[in-house]
């Protein structure tokens, strides 16, 4: 039987009450499909602590991360999911594409998700790294698509991360509950709909997928996050299986508990 192939896809800054139907359906559709899990994540609720933590499975205290600039970082003593993915079985191939330099970039500050230079030399590790700071996550995002469509389509990684930001974006420049956020939700669900096509077409020939959506927080209602309030700390895991088995997930998990529980599943 053909491996499990996994592929977690992360947006910045989501606050899922937001996500409606309307805005979201490709979204909404695999929780449909699927299940969604509740996570509530730790202050600060900044990107950098929190994504460390969601791609690699460490608290705050054990990664050392608290901002944005990764000062005092430990994460290159802790593997992440792709790395723990690819050292339990060196076939794996993997592959991550973002616009935030920070999760991949080996050139810049971290990268949560470890270079890996010699599997990337063998072609077995492939990254995509976009600048969204510098040239905006509206553009940066639809390239990560076209990036992340072409590699799931060619290859069909056996464990993969993508990243957009641009939800993110529009709520610290716009708020939450204007229609630049809105709007933003609803072209980066279109991103998501791609990939979910190419699933799709992959698994019609009959390879296994498990997809997975998150988010590292929220946005108050006029943007910005950091603090503890409710809409900021709102987390979710949405989860679904083709040609596989979907394990049950208790109605909320911690942070934490993502990258064992989706290492779990892949076996």
């Amino acid at each position: 039987m053909d491996r499990l192939h996994l592929l977690l896809v992360g947006i910045d800054g989501l606050r899922l009450d937001l996500a409606t139907e309307d805005r979201a359906p490709h979204l909404h559709g695999l929780i449909a499909r699927g299940e969604l899990t509740r996570m509530t994540m730790p202050a600060p609720t900044i990107s950098g602590p929190g994504w460390a933590t969601l791609l690699t499975g460490a608290s705050h205290a054990e990664h050392g991360v608290v901002d944005n600039t990764f000062v005092g970082s430990r994460l290159a003593a802790i593997p992440d999911l792709l790395s723990r993915a690819f050292f339990a079985d060196p076939a794996r191939t993997t592959f991550a594409a973002a616009a935030w330099p920070p999760l991949v970039d080996p050139a810049g500050v971290g990268p949560v998700i470890h270079t890996r230079d010699e599997q990337r030399r063998a072609e077995r590790h492939r990254v995509v790294v976009r600048d969204g700071e510098t040239y905006g996550y509206r553009t940066t995002d639809a390239e990560i698509a076209d990036f992340a469509v072409a590699g799931l389509f060619a290859a069909g990684p056996d464990a993969s991360f993508v990243y957009w930001s641009g939800v993110d974006e529009a709520g610290h420049v716009h708020g939450a509950v204007g229609a630049e956020y809105a709007a933003a939700i609803t072209r980066t669900d279109a991103h998501l709909g791609r990939l979910l096509q190419v699933v799709e077409h992959r698994a019609s020939a009959g390879e296994r997928w498990l997809v997975a959506v998150t988010t590292d927080h929220g946005h108050l209602d006029g943007g910005g996050h950091g603090g503890a309030e409710p809409e900021v700390v709102a987390s979710f895991v949405a989860r679904a299986a083709w040609n596989a088995p979907l394990a049950g997930w208790p109605a909320a998990i911690d942070p934490t508990e993502l990258t064992p529980r989706l290492l779990a599943a892949l076996g």
